[in-house]
């Protein structure tokens, strides 16, 4: 099945996540971070080269304007790719509207009370799960093609929202992130969650793996998944071995660096 990222670019009514059903059938997925160079071509490039379901486009540590994200949708749509974007919970807006670009799902940043995950499940869904206005004019709805009422079923059945756990307080309340109604996985932020444990960038520090082992038993007993920014494949096979499906495995800025770091080893001899 060609499933585009998440808006409905086949000839049906019905929208798709291709990260949402492989995450349901238990399989593996990859993603990559874009941040600071958020191009369509870079889309169109990763698209080509690049071994991954989707991409997920930053809206915490960057300003992506909203008519950007659609042309980064747009890129996303022709190359096949899923796509999600991570947004802060601070106001209804920010969590709304990746939507309506086409995003199949959004990604909630630094959660520390259990009142925010449910403040944000309200924002992404509409009545009577949530309290999302309507708008048919979007990619969401394929420009209105999708009648209203269908598209208010497929979107609340079919996006997705993702708590992230990257604070002492999110992590303790984990279990009940995971059972929140609406919350369809979890995503573990390894960095932040180092730092606000006090062991920053040793992500292998037994309170990190403490941390990973507690979402990976909240998860399953939620009877749902969660994913991580793998730091590299000793880390991203520990998180495997805990139970993690989704794999964020490099970000644009650092496949430049690596890149960059590689040509120079190449051409070494070269230098004076």
């Amino acid at each position: 099945m060609n499933v585009a990222c998440g808006c409905g670019a086949r000839n049906t009514v019905a929208m798709s996540s291709l990260i949402k059903e492989r995450l349901l059938a238990g399989k593996i997925v990859k993603t990559m971070h874009v941040v600071g160079y958020a191009t369509p071509r870079i889309i169109e490039m990763l698209g080509v080269h690049g071994n991954f379901q989707g991409f997920w486009f930053d809206q915490e540590h960057s300003a992506i304007p909203h008519k950007e994200l659609e042309l980064l949708m747009i890129a996303c749509r022709a190359a096949g790719k899923d796509a999600f974007a991570r947004v802060p919970p601070t106001d209804y807006a920010t969590v709304m509207r990746p939507m309506e670009t086409g995003c199949s799902g959004v990604m909630i940043a630094q959660v520390r009370t259990l009142d925010e995950v449910k403040q944000s499940v309200q924002w992404a869904k509409y009545p009577p799960v949530g309290i999302r206005g309507a708008f048919t004019g979007n990619a969401e709805t394929r420009y209105g093609k999708v009648g209203l009422a269908t598209h208010i079923e497929n979107a609340n059945r079919d996006h997705w929202l993702s708590v992230q756990i990257e604070t002492p307080e999110a992590v303790e309340i984990v279990d009940k992130i995971a059972a929140t109604d609406g919350v369809d996985w979890l995503f573990v932020g390894p960095a932040d969650l180092s730092v606000t444990l006090g062991v920053p960038g040793d992500f292998m520090h037994p309170k990190c793996i403490d941390a990973l082992k507690k979402v990976g038993a909240a998860t399953k007993k939620a009877g749902k998944s969660w994913g991580i920014l793998s730091r590299d494949i000793e880390h991203a096979r520990k998180c495997r071995e805990l139970g993690c499906q989704l794999f964020s495995v490099m970000g644009d800025g650092e496949c430049l660096r690596v890149g960059l770091e590689t040509l120079e080893k190449r051409f070494a001899e070269l230098d004076d």
